[in-house]
């Protein structure tokens, strides 16, 4: 097994892999406390139910208007 940090891989897709999986992690969040669903997580090996607080409107992630790639 590598024993080098994320951050130091060679390829750019996977530096910023840990940044993407952040931003999923806090969508989810976001998306089961505006419909009251629970999110299954699991701490220690141990499956745990947790409901997310309501978000704050100033800390919803942004969706990009335009895909990804396109300009203008």
């Amino acid at each position: 097994m590598n024993s080098k940090s994320i951050e130091q891989a060679n390829n750019a897709d996977l530096r910023g892999s840990w940044q993407a999986i952040q931003r999923a992690a806090q969508r989810a969040r976001e998306l089961a406390a505006q419909t009251g669903t629970e999110l299954i997580v699991s701490r220690g090996g141990v499956m745990e139910r947790i409901r997310p607080l309501p978000a704050q409107p100033h800390r919803l992630v942004q969706e990009p208007e335009a895909g990804y790639g396109r300009k203008g």
